[in-house]
């Protein structure tokens, strides 16, 4: 009977150690996943030191663009982090002249989930006058970033190539 309890309390202490391991992984995680969630960031080829050609137009998304950058959310229906990106970019829009805010359902466009690669709801991206697509974020971004987005979107595009840092988009 003495024999079997230090055997035990190895298990206990192994299995306690591993549990405590596991849990400041997840913790890790999460806090790499909010510093994250919601950032305006250059759309992918950008990112990678590519010019981007990918531009949204009028026949694309059935309504017209703002003059100076239009805000295209992609939300689904049972997304409440969705809600809350819909109140903050309406009253960007509705506070900023020349903004336009549209809001696809996922479901309803599909061909453009797979043509800008949205994987999750909401997906904002931020177009300059053009249609052209500068920013994406995922999840609720901040009012701050989505106001220096537009910003730099409906600033000509020399204008903006060194100002990122200084506006903490990335």
């Amino acid at each position: 009977m003495g024999i079997g309890r230090p055997v035990l309390y190895r298990n206990v202490t192994a299995g306690a150690i591993v549990a405590a391991a596991v849990l400041v992984l997840a913790a890790a995680g999460g806090f790499a996943w909010q510093r994250r969630d919601g950032r305006l960031k250059h759309s992918g080829r950008e990112a990678r030191g590519k010019p981007a050609r990918q531009r949204m137009t009028v026949a694309d998304l059935g309504q017209p663009l703002g003059a100076r950058a239009t805000l295209l959310q992609f939300s689904s229906t049972f997304c409440a982090p969705c809600r809350a990106a819909r109140q903050l970019l309406a009253d960007v829009a509705a506070r900023t002249d020349g903004v336009a805010h549209l809001e696809i359902d996922v479901a309803d466009r599909l061909d453009l989930v797979r043509r800008l690669d949205v994987r999750r709801t909401p997906t904002l991206f931020v177009l300059g006058p053009q249609g052209q697509i500068t920013r994406r974020a995922s999840g609720v971004p901040r009012r701050d970033d989505v106001l220096a987005a537009v910003a730099l979107a409906s600033s000509e595009p020399s204008a903006h190539i060194g100002s990122d840092s200084e506006h903490g988009l990335a």
